[in-house]
């Protein structure tokens, strides 16, 4: 039983074709594509609105050279957005909920942050790993707790959305086996817990598309500090 409920992050596979793949791939499908049209549909509207809106936010406190990012960041965005929703979705499966995968994202993106910093200003790049002032019976002992806190970063970025969509899912499955347990049983109880299920579906809606937004505006400060 306690196994079973750790078996919605496992990958599925399909005829030994893993469907991780599909998953990725499909929801760039879902987006309608832009109009050639003057005046667009509602939707399209309010999705250019969404991403204006949202881009705008990011790029505030780059400067020029980060506002090539621009659509790189946006996308990012948007896969993940789209990724946390479909997972939330009876009969689905949230890639997202591999940490694997959000290190994959995580670690590339922050190590050419990185690399732009020390390429393009290596002297302030590297004086993030040493305060100005600091005593010199310190300097050693800072400047390995700046790196080890520099190298934690990407770990950081993708276990907080690893963690926070596992804990998600995990809880509405709990709850979920709850109420259909209870519902024989206590029928008022049942309904109370899927009234506190409803709730816990959309403060999940919530964190799916909050934890996106985490996760590419983490990635636009560490791009500010080397830009």
């Amino acid at each position: 039983m306690t196994m079973s409920f750790f078996d919605q992050f496992m990958s599925p596979t399909l005829l030994g074709i893993p469907l991780i793949a599909l998953a990725l791939a499909l929801p760039w499908i879902l987006f309608p594509t832009p109009s050639p049209r003057w005046i667009n549909n509602r939707l399209l509207t309010l999705q250019n609105w969404f991403i204006n809106r949202f881009t705008q936010q990011i790029l505030l406190p780059l400067t020029l050279g980060g506002h090539k990012w621009a659509l790189l960041l946006t996308s990012l965005m948007i896969f993940l957005i789209t990724i946390n929703m479909l997972g939330l979705l009876p009969y689905t499966y949230t890639p997202t909920t591999q940490l694997s995968l959000n290190l994959g994202l995580a670690v590339p993106l922050w190590l050419a942050t990185v690399i732009i910093g020390m390429r393009n200003q290596p002297t302030h790049a590297l004086g993030h790993l040493l305060p100005e002032g600091t005593p010199t019976l310190l300097i050693p002992i800072l400047i390995i707790i700046e790196t080890i806190s520099l190298f934690i970063r990407p770990i950081a970025l993708g276990v907080r959305l690893t963690a926070n969509l596992t804990a998600g899912h995990l809880l509405i499955q709990l709850i979920a086996t709850g109420a259909f347990v209870l519902l024989p049983l206590m029928p008022t109880v049942a309904i109370l817990t899927s009234i506190l299920l409803f709730l816990l579906t959309l403060l999940e809606v919530a964190v799916a598309m909050i934890q996106a937004y985490v996760f590419v505006l983490l990635l636009s400060l560490y791009l500010q500090e080397n830009v």
